[in-house]
């Protein structure tokens, strides 16, 4: 037993040795998460019209109130998040509402459809959306053999169907979530220098 404790005690001390780069951990979250809502964020203001259409109906899209002011709260913060979050301003303050949206995301958008985001009937979260679009992907993909050029789209990937499921988002919240304990991470990050200048424990 007290070989293996010192063991453990042995491989814990190598790894000890790496925490001089802990930065790299919140800054590897940061710069992943800058395009994810970047691109969100421009969409919808490239469509603005549609996104408020999209948040206010109740039929087709998320039925809120105020859709006007929700979408455009949305837009701002994605797009203002993703700047924040490229240069470390503000890390932990702006996680609360990307982590909002994501969650209204999660709730209204993609928790009917299930846990996948690309449908895979191998998968053990695989549910009754995936069988169905499993078959209409081998259906596309019969029709592009026989009349298309199936050869040149799949050059460098396969076709996919999306089943929009809470994969991604939920993945986007935790790594916000990570974020708001751990902040923006030292050096990398003008939260980092602000606090040096001038912040107290």
């Amino acid at each position: 037993m007290g070989s293996i404790l010192k063991l453990g005690c042995w491989a814990q001390g190598i790894l000890n040795k790496f925490q001089s780069l802990d930065f790299l951990a919140p800054l590897a979250l940061r710069l992943y998460l800058v395009p994810v809502f970047w691109v969100a964020g421009n969409n919808k203001l490239a469509g603005f019209e549609n996104t408020v259409e999209w948040f206010g109906n109740p039929d087709w899209g998320l039925g809120l109130p105020f859709p006007t002011l929700m979408a455009s709260l949305a837009t701002g913060t994605e797009i203002i998040g993703a700047i924040l979050l490229l240069v470390g301003l503000g890390v932990r303050w702006i996680s609360i509402p990307l982590m909002f949206t994501m969650l209204i995301a999660i709730f209204k958008v993609h928790l009917p459809n299930g846990w996948q985001a690309i449908a895979d009937p191998m998968s053990a979260f695989a549910n009754d959306n995936v069988a169905g679009a499993i078959e209409r992907k081998d259906a596309a993909i019969a029709i592009l053999k026989e009349h298309g050029h199936y050869d040149w789209l799949t050059e460098t990937g396969n076709f996919v169907v999306s089943n929009n499921g809470v994969e991604w988002a939920v993945t986007y919240l935790i790594m916000l979530l990570a974020l708001f304990f751990i902040g923006s991470g030292k050096y990398f990050s003008l939260d980092y220098f602000i606090a040096k200048l001038g912040c107290k424990k």
